[in-house]
């Protein structure tokens, strides 16, 4: 993944990616808590990516169910994932590997 699919800029030390699609309740749900954390630490973002309207990205990352949570470290690899919705507590760890 690279910064040009993103279509943003992403976070100082680490990106919160969630793919979402439209009719999905846990998608609003992971879209308030990943909007808490990066809120609460420091050089993360979060983007939101609509998974129907961007089928070559979800196809080249295997995603195949949303909402599904990439976490990007400051150079934009994937350093975590999970699909469905997560806790606080388990994305503010994952950062940990992040940043």
């Amino acid at each position: 993944m690279g910064i040009a699919e993103l279509g943003t800029e992403p976070g100082e030390r680490a990106t919160l990616v969630q793919f979402s699609s439209a009719f999905c309740q846990p998608c609003r749900a992971t879209r308030r808590i990943l909007d808490e954390v990066a809120a609460i630490v420091g050089g993360v973002r979060h983007i939101e990516i609509d998974a129907e309207k961007n089928l070559d990205l979800v196809r080249a990352l295997g995603i195949e169910k949303t909402p599904t949570v990439l976490v990007l470290d400051a150079a934009g690899r994937i350093v975590r994932r999970a699909a469905g919705m997560p806790r606080k507590a388990d994305v503010i760890a994952a950062l940990g590997a992040a940043v």
